[in-house]
């Protein structure tokens, strides 16, 4: 009770006109910064934060705040549309976002974006409410050691994403873990595999990786369609007609609660975060499901479920800043910036002395979400109508768009180069009957797994011994065994039943 009536203190504060309105700005330039591809949210939260500090704190942190989980709401939008991730968490939502607008039915895809983004967001305030320290003190015990355990887990998993052979699956795997080692060695400071180029000192972006793996190489599949490529979209624009119907919420609801809890959990982890989260939900959804074929076709499944992990993550990044002062990704760090710049020091101490601005916070979270879904509900009968640009004039807008983004995250055109390699290299290996999921996935998992595989091994001495030493450790690498062999036992079982060769 006493968690209530402090949420209900907050509501009071975050009610206030002033507050209102910085929640609305945020929501706002949120959603634009998340359609937008490359910009993002980090560099959003960079540009403003001058800004904020001409506001009072709490102004300042819903507006930030805003703008965080806002841009995961629009970067669905692009996604969902013109196969271009608005923002990198958004990248699962062309898995199968993307065949639902091809098939008519973008208005649901984003409808059951827009709502599932909602119902995480509000579920994962709640929880903060009355878990939030708990949590963040269970966090604390994931060290260099479990999270190692845990990527492996995730690689393991990362090949049953993809569609096609399993081996081409792995082998999308070790593509995308060889490019995660691209540029400065991180305790040698080495160059790696940059050939001298200063550009590649800091490694690939996965934003611009993403842009050329999704956008451009659609662009080229759709360039290459000579006959008239009828635009599957709904002949009805009602808005009532868009939205997600009886079975779509039916076959949503439980991704839905399982991608909140999930995200919720993987938000507080250091790197973990909504990109992670996604696609960790993604692969979960798709594992326990009775027709994974239909992942990557246009699953509403694969949308709902990781549509709520990346908005529960986001929320829920805030626990580890707020109550340990730590920031649990880049977003949150500058958020942290912005509380120290204006002589707050997140930490154990905060609730204690300054339960106004905590309080305000998780209260502008449930605002905030509210206006979201305001806005962007009402909007989806624009976004539908989008389908009906002819593939002539949309496949030069993706790679308009493409190029832009590419250029806006370093103003550097060697970007733009590599996003126009990439997804010619990707067009190459899509025709070859290669899945892009399972290389984009490794790569994001690959730097975490060379810092927290290093940490471990300076933690043992040297010794791969130490990461048995972990219950938590030999859990998640138990886990990865059994998964790598399911197949060679199912194998087996097919030969012993006289169904294999």
């Amino acid at each position: 009770m006493d968690a209530l009536a402090s949420l209900g203190e907050g509501l009071s504060i975050a009610l206030e006109p002033s507050k209102l309105l910085f929640a609305f700005v945020g929501a706002v330039l949120g959603t634009a910064v998340g359609i937008i591809p490359g910009l993002g949210p980090t560099a959003a939260v960079s540009l403003l934060l001058p800004i904020s500090i001409m506001l009072d704190p709490l102004s300042a942190i819903i507006l930030l705040a805003g703008i965080y989980y806002g841009s995961l709401y629009g970067g669905s939008t692009a996604s969902i549309l013109m196969r271009v991730p608005g923002e990198a968490a958004s990248v699962v939502s062309c898995f199968d976002g993307y065949p639902m607008a091809q098939a008519g039915r973008a208005g649901v895809a984003l409808g059951i974006t827009a709502f599932a983004s909602f119902i995480a967001g509000i579920a994962a305030t709640f929880a903060i409410t009355f878990l939030g320290p708990v949590f963040a003190e269970t966090a604390l015990a994931f060290g260099p050691i479990e999270k190692t355990a845990l990527v492996v887990f995730g690689l393991t998993l990362a090949a049953n994403i993809g569609e096609g052979p399993r081996m081409r699956a792995w082998a999308m795997v070790a593509l995308g873990l060889f490019l995660s080692t691209v540029g400065a060695d991180l305790v040698s400071g080495e160059e790696r595999y940059t050939f001298g180029s200063p550009n590649l000192r800091d490694g690939l972006h996965v934003a611009v990786l993403a842009m050329g793996m999704f956008g451009v190489s659609e662009v080229l599949m759709l360039s290459e369609r000579r006959r008239k490529i009828e635009q599957a979209v709904a002949t009805r624009y009602r808005l009532q007609d868009l939205l997600p119907n009886r079975q779509d919420w039916k076959m949503s609801a439980m991704p839905m609660t399982r991608g909140t809890v999930l995200g919720f959990f993987l938000g507080l982890l250091p790197g973990g975060g909504a990109l992670i989260a996604s696609f960790a939900s993604y692969v979960m959804e798709k594992r326990i499901s009775k027709h994974p074929e239909r992942f990557g076709k246009g699953a509403i499944e694969g949308l709902a479920g990781p549509e709520s992990a990346n908005n529960a993550a986001a929320q829920a990044s805030f626990i580890p800043l707020l109550c340990l002062g730590i920031p649990p990704n880049v977003v949150i760090g500058v958020i942290m910036g912005g509380l120290l710049m204006h002589g707050v020091v997140p930490g154990p101490r905060l609730i204690a002395d300054h339960p106004h601005l905590f309080w305000g916070v998780v209260a502008s979270m449930l605002i905030g979400n509210a206006m979201l879904i305001v806005l962007n509900v009402p909007m989806i009968r624009v976004f539908v109508l989008l389908l009906r640009v002819p593939p002539t004039i949309m496949a030069p807008c993706i790679l308009v768009f493409c190029v832009i983004g590419a250029f806006s995250i370093h103003n550097s055109s060697f970007d733009v180069g590599v996003v126009i390699v990439c997804g010619i290299l990707s067009y190459s290996l899509r025709k070859s009957g290669f899945d892009l999921a399972p290389l984009l996935l490794s790569f994001l998992l690959g730097s975490l797994l060379e810092q927290n595989l290093r940490q471990g091994l300076i933690m043992g001495y040297g010794s791969f011994s130490v990461f048995i030493t972990s219950p938590i450790s030999v859990v998640f690498l138990a886990t990865a065994g059994v998964t790598l062999l399911m197949p060679v036992l199912r194998y087996v079982k097919q030969i012993r039943d006289g169904v294999g060769p």
